[in-house]
């Protein structure tokens, strides 16, 4: 683990709703620089959304999302365009384009954002493939690749840009346990090599108590504790207590009307 006490992004009293309903209420929490900071909660509970409002993609009815104290959200299109520069983003379904090779996923960002010529290009994409264990796979088709390969591909796209700042969103979503320990230590080595700042969102409670430094438990749009490992563990919250041990009792009811959070 890499990380200070900086606080390198600061998200103070967040509110968003659609439609008239919460969906992120009144958040708040710091994210030191060079830590994994994992997002956790079930479906319905805000976390894609509040991933969503921290890389901009959305803005918030309320509040702000700091980083290194600047509010991206009164940032103009021309330095949102330089600020995006910054992060990467690991995708759920990997979001790869099936007409282009692994190569040429990876080396997508590097085009759109630079005037690099192409043979300097493939080099940095080669090199971000060797990063994750893909060297020798830069001309396989998408089509000819596993789902753990997919994903790891979306990880060499996401740090082909050299980022300070990597956002993943479910991560190990759909993976066997061999492959999800498997990426699992792909975010461990590129946070801790790269000196990245890692902000993973799942509700794979295994994953986030392999990588984590530390984790904040959403619970219906509202941030029920933010905490290390072991603090998350022994949590006095019962509603925590019922998500991180998965177990049916408790006050999380199967049966509630939950509208899934798929924004």
């Amino acid at each position: 683990m890499q990380e200070t006490n900086q606080k390198f992004i600061s998200v103070r009293n967040l509110i968003k709703k659609f439609e008239g309903r919460i969906v992120l209420d009144n958040i708040n929490f710091d994210i030191r620089q060079g830590e994994i900071f994992v997002i956790v909660g079930g479906s319905g509970s805000g976390k894609s959304t509040l991933l969503r409002t921290m890389t901009g993609a959305i803005k918030p009815d309320q509040g702000e999302v700091y980083y290194n104290g600047k509010d991206i959200h009164s940032l103009n299109e021309e330095e949102m365009d330089k600020f995006r520069k910054r992060f990467g983003m690991s995708f759920q379904n990997s979001a790869l384009l099936d007409f282009l090779t692994v190569e040429e996923n990876v080396s997508l960002p590097i085009y759109e954002h630079t005037r690099l010529d192409a043979k300097l290009i493939g080099i940095i994409a080669q090199m971000k493939l060797k990063l994750v264990g893909l060297h020798g796979f830069e001309n396989f088709q998408v089509s000819q690749l596993s789902g753990g390969m997919r994903k790891r591909v979306g990880l060499a796209r996401a740090i082909a840009m050299d980022p300070e700042i990597v956002f993943y969103d479910e991560p190990t979503a759909g993976l066997d346990p061999v492959v999800c320990a498997v990426v699992d230590q792909l975010i461990l080595d590129l946070t801790k090599k790269l000196n990245l700042t890692s902000v993973v969102v799942t509700h794979n409670m295994e994953s986030v108590f392999r990588i984590a430094d530390r984790i904040a438990m959403l619970y219906k749009g509202k941030m029920l504790q933010v905490g290390t490992k072991d603090e998350i563990k022994n949590s006095k919250d019962p509603i925590i207590q019922q998500f991180i041990k998965g177990e049916i009792e408790g006050p999380i009811h199967l049966n509630e009307d939950v509208i899934k959070d798929s924004m």
